[in-house]
């Protein structure tokens, strides 16, 4: 039987955390506690915090310190991996304030996509990223702080409870094994034409799976990728790499593309993008690059061009991560242009900074059986291009979608 699991720190938010467990068992479901203080007081939930914290790669003794900010991460870091050990789960719930929500939000995280998952929060009606990330937790906010159970919060937590006992009771309707495998692709404004006519050619056979490369959207996409949840990625629009390196307010983070060192799926990938890095309004750019070539993409997208310095660098990043992957690959490079400014005639237009990046890209790429790097002579939204990624897709899918087209 699946249990709704309830979540928290018990010695601070355990009337709260028992309202929500009330909640559950009325709606009857059976339900598991697990108390993520650290403060080594008793505990009344089903799963001590010894328990949990047993879980961390160095033990109970790295949770429980003398310092609250490293006790906390060090218990959330136990939670990941207590939860990823439960056979029983069918979804989860907490509340609390910030820490509460670091604490929870980052074992949510680690489960699969669809798997319930409902964080009440005080933190819920700001930036959600640092909490959510590239997972589907639903965030409910507070109203006032989670404290206490009277007129507001009773009304909050009781909508939590149900919403969560909903998603358990009546999971997705004909959620059943697609007839399609699911492909993850990547996909700018400016590199839109090429992702569409990619998607046109294949979506006959997969599920074509568009991810807006704004940060968490390749997070998203490497997430499900991690999950077992796609056959392989067309990565069109690597340009998280560009904000990652240079400063950018959309990048994915360092660990873009390890997924593919630890999962050997097929990889085709591209340089989208790359000839640009991500600012908000004209005037969020930062004084050290108001200098530099910026383009106003609408009044809350200001987009600055790459320097050859910096291709380079990205070329570097790019290299390494394409070298440790475990699947097959095909990295394609457009010559004539990475984006829809990047054309002759168009802001972003530099041959030079381009140049710079396709050669330490293919200086450094370890080719092989299994490992190609091809430079073809069109700009990346030439239908020809587009032509060319599903031709390296086709050469490295899997045979059941060989299989289907046959």
């Amino acid at each position: 039987m699946r249990s709704a699991y309830v979540a928290g720190t018990f010695d601070t938010k355990g009337r709260e955390l028992s309202f929500l467990r009330q909640c559950l068992e009325k709606l009857g479901l059976r339900v598991v506690t697990v108390d993520l203080s650290t403060s080594g007081k008793s505990s009344s939930a089903s799963v001590h915090p010894r328990e949990v914290a047993r879980h961390h790669p160095q033990g109970e003794s790295a949770v429980f310190s003398n310092d609250r900010g490293s006790a906390m991460t060090a218990m959330a870091q136990a939670f990941e991996a207590f939860l990823l050990t439960r056979r029983d789960l069918g979804g989860i719930i907490s509340a609390g304030g910030s820490g509460g929500t670091s604490l929870a939000t980052r074992g949510m995280r680690a489960l699969p996509i669809g798997m319930p998952k409902v964080m009440v929060s005080t933190m819920a009606s700001g930036d959600t990223r640092p909490y959510v990330g590239p997972s589907d937790i639903c965030m409910m906010y507070s109203v006032t702080d989670v404290q206490g159970i009277h007129r507001i919060s009773e009304l909050v937590l009781a909508n939590a409870a149900n919403a969560l006992a909903g998603m358990i009771a009546h999971p997705p309707m004909g959620h059943t094994e697609p007839a399609r495998p699911a492909l993850g692709l990547t996909m700018f404004g400016v590199t839109t034409p090429c992702v569409q006519a990619v998607t046109h050619r294949l979506e006959s056979d997969y599920d074509c799976l568009v991810f807006h490369a704004t940060g968490v959207g390749g997070q998203s996409m490497e997430k499900l990728a991690d999950s077992g949840l796609v056959a392989g990625v067309i990565d069109v629009s690597t340009t998280e790499v560009a904000d990652e390196i240079v400063g950018g307010v959309l990048s994915a983070g360092p660990g873009r593309l390890d997924v593919f060192a630890r999962r050997a799926l097929p990889y085709v990938g591209s340089c989208g993008a790359l000839d640009m890095v991500n600012f908000g309004a004209w005037d969020t750019v930062p004084e050290r690059f108001k200098g530099r070539t910026l383009y106003r993409h609408n009044p809350s997208v200001t987009l600055m061009r790459t320097t050859a310095e910096e291709c380079q660098r990205i070329g570097d990043f790019l290299a390494a991560k394409l070298n440790a992957m475990r699947g097959p690959v095909r990295f394609l490079i457009p010559e004539h242009g990475v984006s829809a400014i990047d054309r002759t005639g168009q802001p972003f237009h530099d041959p030079q900074a381009d140049k710079v990046l396709f050669d330490t890209i293919e200086r450094q790429f370890r080719t092989g059986p299994q490992r190609v790097l091809r430079r073809l002579p069109l700009h990346i939204n030439d239908e020809a291009f587009a032509e060319a990624l599903v031709a390296a897709w086709r050469e490295i899918a899997a045979p059941v979608a060989a299989g289907r087209r046959a």
